[in-house]
């Protein structure tokens, strides 16, 4: 169903809205928590360090998939919430135009370049075979995992959160139990989780897929929209492309952290797989709700009513500093516990390096969701440059002070505690540039949903 997110309290609404989206993200981590755990379990340590080792390639393909989400989602809101609705239809049909030329040109990146950047990674050999493996087959679902990530954004633009969980929701249970059946009953091996994932993903897709068809056609035009236009092609690019190069350097940047914890061997890699998945947990949860605040701002640019921006903000901190609690405790003092259920016979280098990892970087939750919020809010309201430097600033710093702190006596520490360095300093600055943006004092001033003013919204 179709929400209005321009009228109503702001808390209750953004709530209302983002809590499902939260669910959502649960389920759709479920996926590679599923493959994680069935690798790690039915297989062993160097399958989860093989489909972890993989993982850090396919942030490349996710940050074009959520870049695409975003430039969809962000402009379908507005003009949803300027009841421009012609306008809207053509800005979906559109998105999914561009996104399947955008696909075509990633998986022949994909096929081509996938076992160099591997070898590149200095991926240990033990691991080589099925890491391309599982690459290879990640790559196939493409389309599912491009498609999918439109449809969610569409269905987040209209103000439904609901959808896309109950979809998510069915496909996430089934993985688990395909990825069992694949890989204990058929012993399919690193092959049998990634296939898993292709079968339900697709399922996914296909059926969110439908239902944006069907939901378009319920919303009556008085004229038949474009099915595609150049000037929207723009629009969602100025809002797309910063998204995916904002993803794609996050996505490099661990790359080339992956690069240097493959250094400290399998062990260690196994350890970091498991941990990172469970910290990309709790990354994606507060960027998807984030995602969710980035619709509320872009309806609400979209209404004139700029005044429930910063309500908004404070409505979306608030949200995510609650969810922060209960992650702190659990990964602080149950670390442990939560990584050995990734790996059957663990090693002590494998567990440790986890538990390390999720204890630097759990306290400093708070401070990222935080960040990532102030972010959301920049990017609905079109404010991509700022939205850049922050993100950029960031991966920059992580990445130098995990490749020196690696060199020191610190070792695989060192690189943990890069993150939480990184984090405070674009925390600030995301904040300074909200503050600065002229969205706290427009109050009531109304803007325009099109073309022109998102562009203008970048300077």
């Amino acid at each position: 169903m179709n929400k209005d997110l321009t009228v109503g309290n702001p808390q209750k609404v953004l709530w209302a809205f983002c809590l499902p989206l939260f669910g959502s993200v649960i389920f759709q981590q479920l996926y590679n928590l599923a493959d994680s755990f069935v690798a790690g379990k039915f297989i062993g340590e160097n399958a989860l360090a093989a489909v972890g080792n993989s993982y850090e390639i396919t942030l490349i393909f996710i940050a074009f998939a959520f870049g695409s989400n975003m430039g969809c989602s962000v402009i379908v809101s507005r003009f949803f919430g300027a009841k421009n609705f012609e306008k809207m239809k053509t800005a979906v049909t559109t998105s999914l135009i561009a996104a399947a030329a955008v696909c075509a040109l990633l998986m022949l990146f994909g096929f081509v370049f996938g076992r160099p950047i591997l070898a590149a990674i200095n991926t240990p050999e033990e691991i080589m075979s099925d890491s391309v493996l599982y690459l290879d087959i990640y790559i196939l679902g493409l389309p599912f995992l491009i498609f999918y990530n439109i449809s969610n954004g569409i269905f987040s633009a209209l103000g439904d959160s609901k959808t896309p969980f109950f979809f998510l929701a069915a496909s996430s249970l089934s993985n688990i139990f395909v990825d069992i059946l694949f890989v204990a009953v058929f012993h399919m091996g690193v092959a049998g989780v990634a296939w898993a994932t292709f079968l339900c993903q697709g399922a996914s897709c296909i059926l969110a897929m439908y239902f944006v068809f069907r939901r378009m056609r319920s919303i009556p035009t008085r004229e038949k929209a474009p099915v595609f236009s150049a000037d929207m092609l723009k629009q969602i690019s100025i809002v797309a492309v910063p998204s995916i190069f904002q993803q794609g350097f996050i996505s490099v940047g661990n790359i080339i952290i992956q690069s240097v914890i493959n250094g400290f061997g399998a062990g260690a890699i196994a350890g970091y797989a498991a941990g990172v998945k469970l910290n990309n947990l709790v990354i994606t949860s507060f960027t998807t709700i984030g995602n969710g605040v980035s619709n509320y701002t872009s309806q609400n640019i979209g209404a004139r009513k700029h005044e429930r921006i910063g309500e908004g903000l404070k409505a979306g901190v608030k949200l995510v500093w609650f969810i922060s609690i209960p992650v702190f405790l659990l990964y602080f003092f149950g670390g442990r516990a939560m990584l050995t259920f990734f790996i059957d016979r663990p090693t002590e280098l494998a567990v440790s390096t986890g538990v390390i990892f999720l204890r630097i970087l759990s306290p400093f939750y708070f401070i990222v969701s935080a960040k990532l919020i102030a972010d959301a809010v920049l990017r609905g309201a079109g404010k991509m440059f700022r939205f850049m430097i922050s993100a950029v600033l960031d991966l920059i710093i992580r990445v130098i002070l995990a490749i020196v702190l690696a060199k020191t006596s610190l070792g695989g520490t060192g690189i943990w505690c890069a993150w939480p360095v990184g984090w405070c300093i674009s925390t600030v600055l995301s904040f300074y540039f909200y503050r600065t943006s002229g969205l706290r004092a427009e109050k009531g001033k109304g803007t325009v949903p099109d073309n022109r003013e998102v562009s203008a919204e970048e300077n």
